[in-house]
């Protein structure tokens, strides 16, 4: 006799993104608030090594924070500070060691795991906590550009493995993002300007009017004035959690509302697939940014070259890369390894191949196949930029 049972279930997740500044002052209460609960809350630090060096009171800034509100939560020990950049993806240790944190001091479901930094130290921190007793809540602070309207503000988490990026990971809603302003004054030059590209990605494949507030805004974004920057941050992240969401419009018609990727379909990787690649190749000496930027000029100029785009639409972007202060070329992205970047990213995903190329500024169009020789030949284009 042949039987089955099925069952099936929804879990809503809910999370907010907060902008605001100097998190950790007397005067300001939201990370109190929002930890809030009937009992005393146990929340676990986890700091970004720069972000220590460039913010060295931030420790005893945090203390004293939990002294003042030590009627909602505490601090269990001293801060765990990690190595930043995709070193701290790439080395096991980090992970163990918040896990060790975590049976050490009795950090359950009901705690929080806090991490501040950028990118890299929030995935590793947050698949640390989505393992833990099979989910600790977490609360990310990003600290970088790229972080607050991109990385930071998504549901993934992960680490390296085996040579290939975000090998290991989970898909792990925070409990809230809180975006401080403060922290992108002490970035380097690079670091303000590696989140640009996440704009310019996002801008190209759904919102053209943005594509053209970037141009407009281009030099003042690069002599690093913080009010175009906060609203190239907010604008970001907006439209980043309307489409993992599947609510708000896109001008490319695009399906979204798949935040757990079950689909092959990744729009928000648009020029990824040459920018992991290129990271490995480079030994992550460009940032994901820079590699990003660079990604997304290869396939815009292979867009042109399949006659998807015009001319015009080729050159507006090139320029407005190359006026942010990106490369568009490196001696990386004529080493023939880059092409097996196209079958790493169809494995990461799963199913078939599919990649966000453009049709207009504004407007992808996902593919299912790279014709090898054209991505050669729009290598030997970017040369010529």
């Amino acid at each position: 006799m042949k039987k089955s049972i099925r069952q099936s279930f929804a879990v809503p997740f809910h999370y907010e993104i907060f902008f605001t500044e100097n998190v950790f002052a007397s005067s300001n209460d939201l990370f109190a608030q929002l930890v809030k609960s009937p009992q005393i809350v146990k929340t676990f630090f986890v700091i970004d090594q720069g972000v220590a060096d460039t913010h060295p009171a931030l420790t005893a800034q945090i203390q004293a924070y939990a002294d003042q509100h030590k009627d909602t939560f505490l601090l269990c020990g001293e801060p765990l500070v990690v190595s930043g950049g995709e070193q701290v993806k790439n080395d096991n240790k980090y992970v163990e060691k918040i896990l060790e944190a975590t049976h050490q001091w009795g950090i359950d479901r009901h705690a929080y795991i806090v991490a501040i930094g950028g990118g890299a130290v929030l995935d590793m921190a947050g698949f640390a906590a989505a393992i833990a007793h099979r989910g600790i809540r977490h609360i990310r602070i990003p600290t970088t550009v790229l972080s607050q309207n991109d990385s930071g503000v998504g549901v993934k988490n992960g680490i390296n493995a085996y040579g290939k990026k975000n090998y290991l990971g989970t898909f792990a809603p925070p409990a809230a993002v809180i975006n401080d302003a403060v922290f992108l004054t002490t970035l380097e030059d690079r670091d303000w300007r590696a989140g640009i590209a996440e704009a310019i990605k996002v801008a190209l494949i759904k919102d053209a009017g943005f594509f053209a507030w970037l141009e407009e805004h281009a030099g003042q974004l690069s002599a690093r004035a913080m009010e175009p920057m906060q609203y190239l941050i907010y604008r970001c992240a907006e439209m980043h959690l309307q489409h993992i969401a599947g609510s708000g419009e896109t001008q490319s018609g695009q399906t979204t509302g798949d935040p757990f990727e079950m689909g092959s379909s990744r729009p928000l990787d648009f020029g990824h697939w040459a920018a992991h690649k290129l990271e490995q190749l480079t030994h992550y000496q460009i940032r994901h940014g820079e590699a990003v930027a660079i990604g997304m000029a290869l396939d815009v100029t292979y867009s042109y070259l399949k006659g998807m785009i015009s001319e015009e639409s080729l050159k507006r972007v090139i320029q407005l890369i190359s006026k942010l202060g990106f490369e568009v070329y490196v001696p990386a992205l004529s080493k023939q390894e880059l092409l097996l970047g196209l079958e790493e990213f169809r494995e990461h995903l799963g199913g078939q191949l599919t990649i966000m190329l453009l049709e207009a500024i504004g407007k992808g169009k996902e593919v299912h196949e790279m014709d090898r020789s054209l991505v050669l030949s729009s290598v030997e284009k970017l040369k010529e930029f």
